[in-house]
């Protein structure tokens, strides 16, 4: 290690650049010159943390190599495959910069957009998340992440245009607030702004993959859309449950007493027989459906009352970081 480097590492840290990789050994070296020459060229006191979500090509022996020559690169390595959403809350629990970049390892997000993102930062933004405008994606890509962005801008309210971009800056305190899991990864500009923070964007350059091949795969179309509906849930009803499921439990319950009022008028009144009525089945069943929304909206107020946050990813080894 030279002195202009180990001089560079006394300095207090102002950004922390997290990137979440799995199998990209053959970029790490050109990612991490990139993100140097970017920082350094801009002066700005930073450090690497790159978690390892569990590669199996040999990345991690590059990262320590990396590591052994320039100590502000730093890695987490998880014992095996947790996916990004579980590497992005990992990097941001150990990140000591006052401002947060993530990007991805695959040398098709560019470091040298850091030192505007930072600058869109100091307009009085929270969160800037990256938008690859043009983007240099095969149409498989493109066309879903198009539904996919467009979908969830109209359902949420929050005009940008790429959500899923990996090329974002947060105020730490952003990140300290985001709870991140499963595939949540994708919203967290809708988790941000559901928090209170300003949202915005900034079209980025984006460049084709060089090396490897890319982990989108036919199952994240499933896995996205179930986490649509848990990130609206989440961050309409996290707190309280019973409003959405007591809504649910009085519409049907509702329901199922007229219906029922209805039959038992016939019966009384009109002396109308009720054995052949599937109407009769219907009443009784919306009114035990309703009462099963209830116990479950009951349910969640007593688990979010006492839930408590546990990690699930084991870390095997940690290079620059304390445990």
């Amino acid at each position: 290690m030279n002195s202009n480097t180990q001089k560079k590492t006394t300095q207090r840290v102002i950004l922390s650049v997290v990137v979440p990789l799995y199998n990209e050994k053959d970029s790490l070296r050109e990612l991490h010159g990139q993100i140097c020459r970017a920082c350094d060229e801009a002066s700005i006191p930073f450090e690497v943390i790159y978690v390892d979500d569990g590669s199996t090509d040999g990345s991690f022996g590059v990262l320590q190599e990396i590591h052994a020559e320039d100590p502000r690169a730093k890695v987490l390595q998880f014992r095996r495959n947790f996916g990004k959403s579980e590497a992005l809350s990992a990097g941001f629990s150990v990140a000591s910069g006052e401002r947060i970049v993530t990007m991805d390892a695959d040398l098709q997000d560019d470091p040298a957009e850091i030192p505007r993102l930072m600058a869109k930062l100091d307009e009085g933004y929270d969160l800037v998340s990256g938008w690859k405008k043009k983007r240099e994606d095969p149409l498989s890509k493109k066309l879903p992440s198009r539904l996919f962005n467009g979908v969830t801008s109209f359902l949420t309210g929050i005009r940008i245009h790429d959500f899923n971009c990996g090329l974002k800056i947060y105020r730490h305190e952003v990140t300290d607030s985001l709870d991140v899991y499963g595939e949540l990864h994708r919203y967290l500009p809708v988790i941000a702004h559901r928090n209170g923070f300003r949202v915005t964007e900034l079209p980025v350059t984006h460049h084709p993959r060089k090396h490897g091949k890319t982990k989108f795969g036919v199952s994240r179309f499933s896995r996205g859309a179930f986490d649509f509906l848990t990130i609206l849930f989440l961050t309409r009803f996290r707190k309280r449950p019973l409003h959405l499921f007591g809504i649910l439990g009085f519409i049907s319950s509702v329901v199922g007493l007229c219906i029922s009022l209805l039959l038992t008028y016939q019966k009384l009144v009109l002396d109308r027989d009720l054995s052949n009525r599937p109407l009769l089945f219907l009443g009784v069943l919306l009114i035990i459906v309703g009462i099963q929304f209830f116990s479950i909206g009951l349910l969640g107020e007593m688990i979010t009352s006492f839930r408590q946050k546990t990690d699930t990813c084991i870390v095997k080894r940690y290079l620059g970081l304390d445990k």
